[in-house]
Parts: C-alpha cells; structure tokens; sequence
C-alpha cells in the first residue's frame, strides 16, 4: 500500500514496474483480457494503488504505448546524422530491427496488437517529430535519396517507398519474434534475413 512517505523515486519505479508488468501481460494474454487487479496482484499491490496512477487500462495502455514509440524513435534518431542518405537508409532499417529484436515485447504491443479500438491514437505532439516519430524518421530519410534521385523513376511516392521498405524488415522481425523455435522450419540466421531483405528490398527500388 502507498503511503505518504512514499518517496518520488520509488513512485517513478514503482510506475515504470507496472507498465513493463502490464505490457508483458497484454502481449500474453491480450489486451482484453487483462484487468487492472490482475496487474496490481502480480507487482505485489492492491488494485486501488494502481489506480493512484492510471486511471484506467487504456489510460495504462496509452502510456505505455507513448512510451514505447518514444524509446523506438530516440534509438533511431542518432542515424539521422550520417551525412551519406543512402548509408543513413541502410542503417535506419538495421536500427530498427535491433530495437524490434532487443525489445520484442515492446515491438509487440506498438506494431502487432490492433490500438484503434481501445481508443488509443498517436498524439500530435509525436506525428511528423524527428525526436519521437520513427515512421517520420524514416520519410525523411527516404526522402532524401529520393531528391538525390537515387529511386527508379517509376517510385516516384515517398510514403509508398518507406511503408514498403518498413513491411519488409517488419515481416522479418515479426517472424524472428513469433516463431523463433519452430523446428518444422530451417530458420537462416535473423542477420543474414534481414541482409536478404535490404539487398532485394534496394535492388527493386533503386537505379542500377
């Protein structure tokens, strides 16, 4: 039970343990079927305790989410500073999968559990910020071998370009972390996967 002696670090501590409880839960179970008492009983707390915190699941939920898709675009953001757009494309992509593959759980819950219905949507203050939206981190890396004209003529829509080169290394990552030990498959190592894919991925895209 929280007490007013509580100091602030321990209730920052104690709010950064209930989100990494409650997003480990939500990737197990589902989101639906995880209640706040659940979440309290395994930190050790009564369910009013967590709601000193959150109000509610999706308010959890949401923060969790800010989170999480801020730490993705803070991982990412020191590649912007490659002076070469077409190393900084490549890197990108191998960023982002080492934060996919690092924090699957966190990947988890941003890129492959369905947010819309729980009310949950990406604020203002992320959409189209280089400190905290990676989709934008990616645009505009896309965007700049594109104004070098480095693109086949034919891909000539910079979102398109950068959701298609985004599906690919989300398809390997996404498999890499849902189906890492099934043995009925000869499974390549994830580096030279996601190596494959970046060549492909170039060759289809690129002038030649």
């Amino acid at each position: 039970m929280l007490t007013k002696s509580t100091s602030e670090q321990d209730k920052q501590e104690l709010r950064a343990r209930i989100m990494e409880v409650a997003r480990d839960l939500f990737v197990q179970k589902g989101i639906d079927a995880v209640t706040m008492r659940e979440i309290a009983k395994r930190i050790g707390y009564s369910a009013t305790s967590i709601y000193l915190y959150f109000a509610d699941k999706q308010a959890l939920l949401r923060e969790i989410c800010e989170s999480d898709f801020a730490a993705m675009a803070s991982h990412i953001k020191v590649i912007l500073e490659i002076a070469d757009a077409e190393k900084r494309l490549i890197a990108i992509s191998d960023s982002y999968a080492k934060f996919a593959l690092m924090y699957p759980n966190h990947y988890q819950l941003m890129y492959m559990t369905p947010h819309a219905r729980y009310g949950i949507s990406v604020d203002d203050e992320y959409k189209n910020n280089l400190e905290k939206d990676a989709y934008f981190q990616l645009r505009t890396v896309v965007n700049a071998v594109f104004l070098e004209g480095k693109f086949r003529k034919e891909w000539n829509d910079v979102d398109l370009i950068a959701q298609t080169l985004w599906a690919g290394i989300h398809g390997v990552c996404a498999l890499q972390i849902t189906m890492p030990k099934e043995d009925w498959i000869n499974w390549r190592p994830v580096e030279h996967r996601l190596q494959m894919m970046q060549t492909l991925l170039k060759l289809g895209l690129t002038e030649r």
